[in-house]
């Protein structure tokens, strides 16, 4: 078996490992949530018997393994389960109620990546290229200062200027169906400038950091003994041997548009699935909670995944422990 292959195999097996330990853990978690859905939603002046039953009904009073297994079985079919909320009334499918937002949120996502990667990889480069310049020590002033600014304190001041001072945007971002896409990426702007300043500064210097560090190797200082242009030597020389952590960082940084932006939809009021996930914890709405959870597991283990087969892929020496 080729190496890549074999390699791809081992790191997909090591993720059904991982995302397995996390749905333990999400479910073992939210037993230990404070709260009873059955009395949150029957008041307290429901009698005993009344609340017993509705537990019954919703099958919260089975032993916890029986509920996992319940519970991992219907999701290895794909069926999420139902949600406790409006269940008796209307009682709606996990998925109906995920997915549009999953969709939501990977649209949020794909506008700031398209944005964010290319800017952050320009930035790097340049920083890299004009390092001790006057240009390296702005960019690097800037995108210190966003690391270090909490992601809400960052998303208030973008409202605060761009919505409040210069009401140029919307503070909330809702979408509906019937919105064309010029009206979108409208009130997606502010989340989108939110998300891309604060992936920016990361990607940005981890790219410099890498680029720097080749640029200290000797087949560099040969390609410019031979006159090679500055560019050329970043682009072709550089940038290929410094692609391993750059891809990594950027893999990072999608799984945290996906993962990370609970934070964000809230203070936006983003139809997304982190928002979903808040609204369902506040409301012990443990099928929904369990869904978004291991959405999000998924969706960071992917794509560390796809980082380290692009890893190994451009780093042959990566194939081999020896």
């Amino acid at each position: 078996m080729h190496p890549l292959i074999r390699t791809i195999l081992q790191r997909l097996a090591l993720g059904g490992v991982a995302l397995f330990a996390v749905s333990v853990v999400v479910f073992s978690a939210l037993e230990f949530l404070p709260g009873d859905f059955a009395t949150s939603v029957l008041g307290r002046n429901a009698t005993p018997e009344t609340v017993e039953a509705f537990r019954d009904e919703l099958g919260l009073n089975l032993p916890p393994a029986e509920r996992y297994l319940g519970w991992i079985g219907g999701v290895l079919r794909g069926d999420l389960g139902h949600s406790f909320a409006g269940r008796a009334f209307t009682p709606r499918a996990v998925s109906d109620i995920v997915l549009p937002r999953l969709a939501n949120t990977l649209f949020l996502a794909a506008i700031t990546a398209a944005i964010a990667v290319p800017v952050a990889l320009l930035l790097g480069l340049m920083a890299a290229l004009y390092r001790n310049t006057r240009f390296d020590r702005i960019v690097n002033a800037a995108t210190l200062s966003t690391v270090a600014m909490p992601e809400f304190l960052v998303a208030y001041l973008v409202i605060l200027v761009l919505a409040v001072k210069l009401p140029a945007f919307y503070a909330m971002s809702t979408l509906s169906p019937g919105m064309d896409l010029t009206e979108k990426l409208q009130a997606v702007a502010l989340p989108v400038l939110t998300l891309s300043l604060v992936i920016i500064a990361h990607m940005m210097r981890m790219t410099r950091a890498a680029i720097i560090g080749v640029l200290a190797s000797p087949y560099i200082e040969m390609a410019r003994l031979k006159g090679v242009r500055p560019w050329r030597v970043i682009l072709r020389h550089a940038l290929p041997n410094a692609l391993a952590p750059i891809v990594n960082v950027i893999a990072f940084s999608l799984a945290y548009l996906v993962v990370g932006v609970v934070v964000t939809e809230v203070v936006f009021v983003y139809p997304g699935i982190g928002q979903t996930m808040v609204d369902a914890v506040r409301n012990r709405d443990i099928p929904v909670v369990q869904a978004c959870t291991l959405i999000f597991a998924a969706t960071y283990i992917l794509l560390n995944l796809l980082a380290d087969i692009i890893s190994i892929a451009t780093s042959p020496r990566l194939l081999h422990a020896k």
